[in-house]
């Protein structure tokens, strides 16, 4: 069993304990993913690029709990629809290889339609 399939397995049985399944739809997980995502996006917001790789240690810890909200939707996201997330992302790899060869596409941040 995957390290993400244990935290699906944990995250089921927190939202069990306090009936919050009922709430858990895929509309509602993913909604709340955006939320979130949002939320991370307000550190970022008017730094620069450098300001951005060394933030300050309060902000990182903000940046933190940002983001295990984000990756707490997406896992129960994933559980609510019965998606094997590792399997997922090497699929998506896999596709990503093909759409983005690296001879090809080494330094560029150009759109696989694009070259």
């Amino acid at each position: 069993m995957t390290d993400i399939l244990k935290l699906q397995e944990r995250l089921r049985e927190f939202a069990q304990l306090r009936d919050w399944e009922q709430f858990h739809s895929p509309k509602n997980l993913s909604m709340a993913l955006i939320v979130e995502a949002g939320e991370l996006a307000e550190h970022f917001q008017w730094l620069t690029q450098d300001e951005s790789f060394n933030l300050a240690d309060e902000k990182r810890l903000a940046v933190d709990e940002e983001l295990a909200d984000i990756f707490v939707y997406l896992v129960r996201l994933a559980d609510q629809l019965d998606i094997d997330l590792s399997e997922a992302v090497e699929r998506k790899i896999a596709l990503n290889e093909v759409k983005y060869p690296a001879d090809m596409v080494r330094g560029s941040a150009k759109k696989y339609n694009e070259y």
